[in-house]
């Protein structure tokens, strides 16, 4: 299993997610159900292409956090 941080944001009425340690990961979606499943697609579709081409994976560098201020 592979694990990518994912970014979720809400964009008037619809959702956008992206992957930031996959460039060019990036899905949409009606709502937040909608746009998981997308961006699901979108990473398998894009990791496919990375084997296809004999790369290897991106590093998974990425994370997140809150910071109280």
């Amino acid at each position: 299993m592979v694990r990518y941080l994912v970014v979720f944001e809400k964009a008037g009425e619809k959702y956008t997610a992206y992957v930031p340690d996959l460039p060019g990961c990036f899905a949409a979606g009606a709502n937040l159900s909608e746009v998981k499943e997308n961006v699901r697609k979108v990473i398998r579709q894009n990791i496919r292409g990375i084997v296809l081409r004999g790369e290897p994976l991106p590093e998974q560098v990425a994370f997140s956090e809150y910071i109280d201020i």
